[in-house]
C-alpha cells in the first residue's frame, strides 16, 4: 500500500464527474488499498478516488474511532437506490478542504448498491455518521464538494482562504 497525495481545493480535478469501473480487479483493489492508506495517514474517515487524482467511481470509508481496529468499507460504482425524506444536519469537513468545516443537510438514511473489495454486488443501509460520510464521498464522484451545498457566500469565503493558503505554500506572495 502506498499513501497518495490528497488534492487540495480549489483544483479542477476535483470537479470532474468520474467514470464507472468495469470490474473490481487487481488494479482497483490496489487503488482501494492506497486510498485507505492515504485516508488513514491524513486521519480522515472517507476518501474518493478523484481526491487522489483518479477519475473512477471508487470510495473508501472507515468511521471507527482512532483507538479501535480499522473497519474499512470499499465501494466501487456506488449508487443511491433509496434515500429517506427525513434529513439530518451534520458538521462536515474534507481532506481536500483542510481545516474547514460547515453544517450540511443531507438525507438521514440511504440505501447504497455497490461492488465490494472482492467485486461482489452488495447493498447496505446507512445512517448517522456512516450515511453522511458515504453521501459526502459519493458527491466527489460527481464533482461536488461539501461546500457546494453551502450558500455562495460561505462557499466563496472557504475557497478564497484555500486559494490564499495554496499561494503562500507555493511561495507566491501575490
Amino acid at each position: 500500500m502506498t499513501a497518495r497525495p490528497v488534492i487540495i481545493a480549489p483544483d479542477p480535478r476535483l470537479k470532474v464527474k468520474c467514470a464507472p469501473v468495469e470490474s473490481v480487479d487487481a488494479e482497483v483493489r490496489t487503488l482501494m488499498d492506497d486510498m485507505l492508506e492515504s485516508m488513514h495517514a491524513a486521519k480522515g474517515i472517507g476518501l474518493a478516488a478523484p481526491q487522489v487524482g483518479i477519475h473512477k467511481r471508487v470510495i473508501v470509508v472507515d468511521i471507527r474511532g482512532e483507538d479501535k481496529k480499522p473497519k474499512p468499507l470499499c465501494l466501487a460504482n456506488p449508487e443511491l437506490v433509496w434515500k429517506s425524506d427525513d434529513t439530518i444536519v451534520h458538521e462536515e469537513g474534507c481532506l481536500s478542504l483542510p481545516e474547514h468545516y460547515a453544517e450540511v443537510t443531507r438525507p438521514e438514511k440511504v440505501k447504497v448498491r455497490f461492488l465490494d473489495y472482492d467485486g461482489n454486488e452488495r447493498e447496505i443501509e446507512a445512517d448517522g455518521l456512516l450515511g453522511t460520510c458515504i453521501q459526502h464521498e459519493m458527491d466527489h464522484l460527481e464533482g461536488i464538494l461539501f461546500v457546494d451545498h453551502l450558500s455562495s457566500l460561505k462557499r466563496n469565503i472557504i475557497l478564497r482562504k484555500l486559494t490564499k493558503t495554496k499561494r503562500l505554500n507555493n511561495g507566491d506572495s501575490g
